[in-house]
């Protein structure tokens, strides 16, 4: 599928607040791309049918992140404590994950119309920029930031020249950070080559092995300066240098059961769209440095639906290239 955005929109250095760090049942860290997948489609709710600005992709970079945890080795999340019910007992602890960070965004974006007044386009550009402290990422709130010196900005894509200065300098602007890309290449990889020593081991068996770094007692051949090899044993990791920040994240949701009809399903949050039950789907991310991206197409993500198949799932642009 080719990305047909002409525009590129950022909003940098939104403070989130208490956002929910527990991005699937199985992962936990920063927010997933799904959350800021929907948080662009209620931005574009919020924007004016007249501007003919369609949000269509998403990149996420984080700045800073705290999660809110206790305890030295092992950690553990910062409960509250839920008020008494009507019968006077304390309600079960549910765990809820929380954290703040410092995350900006660039959205790719088609822009209809003749649109090409830098000005205008920074008023637009502002102007989006609050509308969008007055949502919810992935939960949490969005907190004023005086402290920034980043502004929003809102181009048009015009000559290559003119599109690598101003990519460049968007990637200047996002350092310190990092980036999250999708590595389903390396997922795909790892689990030939487990495979190759035991048939019996899955995608899963890969993508959990990547989840972790695997330290081994291994032996090596050691060559001295007369010719003879020795054997010396060390701590090997099975991450070769270079392999990235490697990361297991959540890219969308597959269906459970059939698709409901709307309002057959009780207490849907939308009686008014068809249902379904789905669980998450898998994959591995990295985190990159912005500045070592080939282009800012690399970052976005979009999402698609195959209700047939049952498919809802982010993909990157890094993916389609594989």
């Amino acid at each position: 599928m080719s990305l047909s955005h002409n525009a590129y929109l950022v909003l940098p250095r939104l403070r989130v607040q208490n956002f929910n760090t527990l991005s699937s049942p199985m992962t936990w860290g920063a927010p997933s791309i799904t959350a800021a997948v929907g948080f662009m489609y209620a931005l574009q709710r919020k924007i004016p049918f007249d501007w003919q600005i369609d949000l269509l992709s998403i990149g996420m970079v984080i700045h800073e992140f705290q999660p809110q945890v206790n305890g030295s080795f092992v950690k553990k999340f910062n409960l509250t404590r839920n008020p008494l019910g009507k019968d006077g007992k304390t309600p079960g602890i549910i765990e809820e994950g929380r954290a703040h960070a410092t995350i900006s965004l660039v959205i790719g974006a088609y822009i209809g119309g003749n649109l090409a007044d830098p000005e205008a386009l920074t008023q637009r550009a502002s102007s989006i920029y609050q509308q969008a402290q007055t949502l919810r990422f992935a939960g949490g709130s969005l907190l004023p930031n005086a402290t920034a010196w980043h502004q929003p900005d809102l181009f048009i894509l015009g000559e290559n020249q003119h599109h690598q200065s101003a990519a460049s300098e968007i990637k200047r602007s996002l350092l310190p950070g990092f980036a999250l890309i999708s590595r389903d290449d390396v997922l795909t990889q790892h689990t030939q080559t487990l495979q190759a020593e035991n048939p019996e081991l899955t995608a899963l068996d890969a993508w959990l092995d990547l989840s972790r770094i695997n330290k081994r007692y291994r032996s090596s051949l050691v060559t001295k300066a007369d010719g003879q090899s020795t054997e010396q044993f060390s701590w090997q990791t099975d991450r070769p240098a270079g392999s990235g920040w490697l990361v297991p994240i959540p890219i969308g949701y597959s269906a459970l059961s059939e698709l409901y009809a709307p309002g057959e399903v009780d207490n849907a949050r939308d009686p008014n769209v068809p249902f379904r039950f789905v669980e998450s789907l898998y994959s591995i991310g990295e985190w990159r440095s912005p500045h070592r991206l080939s282009s800012l197409d690399e970052l976005l993500w979009y999402a698609t639906t195959d209700h047939q198949a049952g498919i809802y799932r982010c993909y990157n642009h890094n993916t389609v290239q594989q």
